[in-house]
């Protein structure tokens, strides 16, 4: 059996701590941070409320996907559903069959957790669940009211192969989308999707109650 590699969990001394912006959903913290030296240093960074992800594969082997415009990179991403954890200690997966409904109209009947990621760990605390959600079908009813960039939003169903190859080729960018789509086709290579944690699997990130 091959080495299992862990992230560890590690907090070190934080002397001193400012919040010089906090906006409607995220904000901007300073901590002087003690390094192994001795030495103290200033470490600004984006607080986030974290995130849910959703990689929605239907019965012929394609993932559902929108196309949504990103003010801060001035580009439309094709993306998978996602959204923000508005609420503290919010059911992740709750949210994410929320987030489903709401962006592509349609629901799953099995749910697992694909991978848990930190989106860029070096200037931001944002973690992010992606799930796997499968067995899909449409919902009833009207979709609901969109606004602001959701408006503009594009929906696609793409086969799995073709997001590969456009990651990898560079032309798709978001990361979640990225991550998702690499991690999927890893896991049907390797160990399947029976393997994968099952979708209320403990998520310490961004703890929620059972």
């Amino acid at each position: 059996m091959s080495e299992r590699y862990t992230d560890t969990a590690q907090e070190w001394p934080v002397t001193g701590t400012a919040t010089p912006f906090t906006g409607n959903k995220t904000g901007v913290r300073t901590d002087q941070v003690v390094m192994p030296d001795g030495s103290a240093v200033s470490r600004d960074y984006q607080t986030h409320p974290g995130s849910v992800a959703i990689l929605a594969l239907d019965d012929t082997g394609r993932v559902v996907v929108v196309k949504q415009y990103r003010h801060p990179v001035r580009h439309k991403l094709w993306e998978i559903p996602a959204g923000l954890l508005d609420v503290p200690g919010e059911n992740p997966l709750l949210a994410a069959q929320r987030e489903l409904y709401e962006e592509a109209h349609v629901k799953a009947e099995d749910w697992r957790v694909l991978t848990d990621v930190y989106t860029s760990p070096g200037g931001s605390d944002e973690a992010v669940r992606i799930f796997l959600a499968r067995e899909l079908s449409a919902v009833e009813g009207e979709r609901f009211e969109v606004a602001e960039e959701e408006a503009d939003m594009e929906l696609a169903r793409v086969p799995l192969p073709g997001l590969v190859r456009g990651v990898l080729a560079g032309d798709l960018h978001n990361t979640c989308l990225a991550v998702g789509v690499l991690a999927l086709h890893a896991a049907l290579s390797t160990d399947g999707l029976d393997q994968l944690r099952p979708a209320d699997a403990a998520w310490p990130a961004r703890p929620y109650p059972a």
